[in-house]
């Protein structure tokens, strides 16, 4: 029986990460103006959310950046007015601006830049939608955050 027990234990312990919960996602933009994704998922019991934005164009920051930007479905065309207003200093994103729950900086062509958020500060019923907020880009360049039970 102890035997049995132990056995068990030792692939429980293998087994684990595989029930484990995905953290985190990359999304890739490119020069034409697209996101690789149109939905990030995003499960609950995560304690935190890692996205990685990966500019896979040649074009610098200020000529075709972008951004990842996590706010509410409802808020997104504030958000993304006033971050147009804010300028690329800013990132694009309004300082202070609290619709925004999670947003990277705006990169360039072969740049990389991550963000990390809870998942507990999404509520379920909601939609949200992730954007880039570079002028322009937003109407193509977006998605949606699906909150999952994972």
């Amino acid at each position: 029986m102890f035997l049995r027990t132990l056995v068990l234990l030792v692939l429980g312990l293998f087994a684990a990460p595989l029930w484990a919960a995905n953290c985190a996602a990359t999304v890739e933009a490119n020069d034409a103006m697209q996101f690789n994704v149109a939905n990030v998922n995003v499960p609950q019991s995560c304690k935190t959310f890692t996205v990685t934005l990966k500019h896979t164009g040649k074009l610098p920051r200020n000529v075709m950046g972008h951004d990842w930007v996590l706010t509410t479905a409802a808020d997104k065309a504030g958000v993304d007015e006033d971050g147009i207003k804010a300028g690329l200093d800013n990132n694009y994103i309004k300082p202070g601006d609290t619709r925004v729950i999670a947003h990277t900086k705006v990169i360039g062509g072969g740049e990389a830049a991550s963000v990390t958020f809870k998942p507990s500060v999404l509520k379920a019923g909601t939609d949200y939608v992730y954007f880039c907020s570079f002028p322009g880009h937003s109407a193509v360049m977006n998605g949606k955050i699906t909150l999952t039970k994972g």
